[in-house]
């Protein structure tokens, strides 16, 4: 008995060692399949007589024949999945950047029509209409709506929260309960900005105590560009065509671009410009430079374009009979004093003087409202930004 089931146990064990052995001949994986299949069919499969020793290499030989086929599948699969990712993203990104480019091109489209004011530096707009009077208000919010959202994208909307509400057409003058009908932005009215006719000096005190201080150097710029403006003669070299009859004028910015001949010939208002604060320069609503009356000459009452902003008044040449009357409330300047205007409210130019008294002259520059916070100015930067 002893030597029978020794015997039995040396041919299991053979037939073990036969079953491997012919799994793992050869070198290719479809030499190993065949040896496999070989095993298979050739020794336990006439045996017929399986057992729990076999496990193993039955487990061994089904895995070795299953294994060479899914590497490539999957290879394959997670090659077209990432081909897949891949497209989806340069999609994502092409329909994000062409969105963009739309919005660009509306915004400027916009400010061909719209933008800043191009007339005297006091006439900041056309006439202003009424709640109910046709006009370009909703297609221009709506291109005012897209390039902010494309702000929003670049960025973030944080602190946008005014900014948002007058992009979308929020209460405020001529959608809502205004200031007594008197102020009125013909594009961009920002809500919750204390609204008052004249501002004080100290709002913005270092530009003003600026512009003050440079008051001979900016008068000795305006009496080397100056001409008789008597218009007999051909208008000179740098002076806008005039607007309205009896005023000219010479701009260092104009809509938020610089002039590059006219900053050079007027070197020292150019130096005090680029010295200020919160001078408004990289926008459509932002200009500098001297405004030109002519006695008798008037400028009825409007509106400018946004409440946004704060027009600076230095006075250079005032003769008598100058008068300023902004939001019902007359005012007149003094020279070499600043004089700070919220130009959103309805206001009216006139120069009731006579010849003898000449023209009266200011340096006027638009400054930010001092309670724009600064994100809500680089928004309104990249919404009104100038045409490169």
């Amino acid at each position: 008995r002893r030597g029978e089931g020794a015997s039995t146990w040396r041919e299991d064990r053979g037939r073990r060692e036969r079953a491997q052995s012919g799994m793992w001949k050869g070198n290719s994986p479809a030499g190993s399949q065949g040896a496999a299949m070989e095993g298979t069919g050739g020794e336990l499969g006439v045996q017929g007589n399986w057992g729990p020793e076999d496990a193993p290499g039955l487990l061994a030989r089904a895995s070795l024949t299953m294994l060479p086929w899914p590497l490539p599948l999957a290879s394959s699969a997670l090659t077209l999945l990432f081909g897949a990712l891949t497209s989806l993203f340069l999609w994502y990104c092409y329909r994000l950047g062409s969105q963009d480019m739309q919005a660009l091109g509306a915004g400027s489209r916009a400010r061909g029509v719209r933008g800043g004011p191009v007339g005297c530096s006091e006439a900041s707009g056309p006439s202003p209409r009424g709640p109910g009077d046709p006009g370009e208000g909703p297609r221009t919010e709506g291109l005012v709506s897209r390039r902010l959202r494309a702000y929003a994208r670049r960025y973030s909307w944080a602190g946008m929260g005014r900014v948002r509400r007058a992009a979308q057409g929020g209460p405020g003058p001529g959608r809502g309960p205004g200031v007594l009908g008197i102020q009125r932005p013909d594009l961009l009215f920002l809500p919750d900005l204390p609204s008052a006719p004249f501002v004080p000096r100290d709002a913005q005190r270092h530009d003003v105590e600026l512009l003050e201080s440079s008051f001979p150097a900016i008068l000795r710029d305006f009496g080397a560009v100056s001409w008789d403006f008597s218009g007999t003669t051909p208008l000179p070299r740098g002076w806008s065509p005039p607007l309205a009859p009896g005023c000219y004028q010479l701009l260092l910015y104009q809509a938020g671009r610089c002039q590059p001949t006219n900053c050079r010939r007027c070197p020292g208002a150019y130096r005090a410009l680029r010295g200020l604060r919160s001078f408004m320069s990289a926008n459509t609503f932002g200009n500098a430079g001297f405004s030109v009356l002519l006695p008798g000459a008037r400028l009825e009452g409007r509106c400018g374009p946004t409440n946004a902003r704060v027009r600076c008044h230095l006075g250079l040449k005032i003769p008598p009979g100058c008068e300023l009357v902004v939001g019902g409330e007359p005012q007149c300047w003094a020279e070499g004093h600043c004089l700070l205007v919220d130009d959103s409210f309805l206001h009216t130019v006139a120069h009731n003087g006579s010849p003898e008294d000449g023209p009266r002259v200011v340096f006027i520059v638009d400054l930010w409202h001092p309670n724009v916070a600064g994100a809500e100015r680089q928004a309104l930067d990249f919404v009104f930004a100038p045409d490169p």
